[in-house]
């Protein structure tokens, strides 16, 4: 099998290798996944248990979803204009990108609040609440990361860099900010059909 692999590189040119910045990226991605797939499955398993407190979830975490998802869209515009060496386009969308990230934070920020004035609070008293401000809390520190990635190739695109390097830096975070988005809307989800 890999003499096949090695014949097929050296007749069509073709690179099995992947860049390790990207690579990094989406090894970064599966260790997530990882993280919130344990987190899920423990929250089915302890419910399953019993003595579980049911509470609605906020509306302003369904406003918050359509903001980070029409975040994914500012993203992918930026891309397609890295793509086409649009710098100025870029840096417009990715700075509507950060705008909408940061407010989908502060949209967070007041679900928790709205939350402890409802009588939810993070305590070992029952888990359900504890459960909800983990998996909320742990995705938005994963999303300051993306919104940390995004203000760096935004100073990065002010920059005279090359413009393949300018591409793969805008690839990488959208592919890590479009992983962050699907992830609270799986999150968001569950939290609702597994209440």
């Amino acid at each position: 099998m890999s003499e096949d692999l090695e014949t097929l590189k050296q007749d069509e040119g073709v690179s099995l290798a992947m860049n390790p910045k990207k690579f990094l990226v989406w090894l970064f991605i599966v260790s997530i996944v990882m993280i919130f797939g344990s987190l899920t499955s423990a929250y089915i398993v302890r419910q399953a248990e019993g003595n579980w407190k049911v509470f609605e979830m906020p509306a302003i975490f369904l406003y918050s979803t359509f903001v980070l998802l029409a975040s994914s869209v500012t993203i992918h515009v930026a891309y397609l204009a890295a793509k086409k060496q649009d710098v100025n386009k870029n840096r417009l969308f990715l700075g509507f990108s950060l705008l909408l990230a940061l407010a989908f934070l502060y949209m967070q920020l007041l679900g928790w609040k709205e939350l402890t004035k409802s009588g939810v609070f993070f305590s070992f008293g029952n888990p359900s609440e504890s459960f909800l401000y983990v998996l909320t809390g742990l995705h938005a520190f994963h999303l300051l990361t993306g919104i940390i990635f995004i203000i760096i190739v935004l100073i990065s695109s002010s920059k005279q860099l090359v413009p393949s390097k300018r591409l793969l830096q805008n690839e990488m975070c959208a592919t890590y900010w479009h992983f962050l988005d699907g992830l609270w809307l799986y999150l968001y989800l569950f939290l609702m059909f597994n209440r």
